[in-house]
């Protein structure tokens, strides 16, 4: 069994050498099992040490040179390895217990895909209610969050992977396909919740309270137009760091 952990990175070179320690850590609980572990940072067109920083870390690097979410995960998709794809955002630090999890699933053969509950390594009010919030609905809807996503390489590939026409919640379109499949092939998409994904906060810390309203009001109100616009999806693909 190979699992390929694929990590999108755009000029990450602030965080990705503790997540990827971090990734590098938890990847013990396949390698317990006699589990391969397929390590892939997609450097996502950075100016900065990215993806120097990986390649020392011991991570295969592969470049995307348009700046994309969707279209990193899928290049990064497309170098793998591993029968089983994991998803990881390079600001986040998943634990051994959290693989563990991952490998019962895989183990059990009844899943096809799955994510995972997140908490912030910032405390903040608004933030951790937001949190909170979109744990509550992902538990409901089995949406997995961006910063985590595993599922079966050959399902991956059967849906066609994340929608390259989108610049963010790119992760609930594939979610959606996933359930989709699952149903159909008579497995389960899960969303594990006894070990959360720790992500930063820096969103909280970078952009303004009237910025991020700013955001969520055009996604709710014209949610096709501004998922499609990269400019729209700027808390992405500014570059602030």
């Amino acid at each position: 069994m190979i699992i390929s952990v694929i990590v999108p990175a755009f000029n990450e070179e602030k965080l990705i050498a503790a997540s990827l320690r971090s990734m590098q850590l938890a990847a013990g609980s396949f390698a317990e099992r006699g589990w391969e572990t397929d390590l892939i940072v997609c450097d996502n067109n950075s100016s900065d040490a990215t993806a120097a920083l990986a390649r020392t870390a011991g991570a295969r690097v592969v470049f995307e040179p348009v700046n994309q979410i969707a279209r990193a995960r899928n290049t990064g998709a497309a170098a793998a390895r591993g029968d089983w794809l994991v998803f990881v955002d390079a600001d986040s630090r998943p634990t051994p217990e959290l693989f563990a999890e991952v490998a019962a699933q895989i183990e059990s053969g009844r899943c096809l895909a799955g994510g995972c509950t997140v908490r912030m390594d910032e405390r903040h009010f608004l933030g951790d209610r937001g949190t909170s919030l979109w744990n509550l609905v992902s538990r409901l809807t089995k949406w997995a969050a961006g910063s985590f996503i595993f599922c079966q390489a050959a399902a991956f590939r059967q849906i066609g992977g994340f929608d390259s026409e989108l610049f963010a919640s790119e992760e609930l379109d594939l979610s959606k396909r996933l359930k989709k499949l699952a149903r159909v092939s008579g497995k389960k998409m899960v969303i594990l919740h006894r070990h959360p994904l720790l992500t930063s906060a820096r969103k909280m810390r970078l952009y303004s309270r009237a910025e991020l309203a700013a955001f969520i009001k055009k996604a709710i109100l014209h949610p096709r137009q501004t998922v499609t616009n990269r400019d729209a999806c700027s808390p992405w693909y500014d570059g602030r760091r």
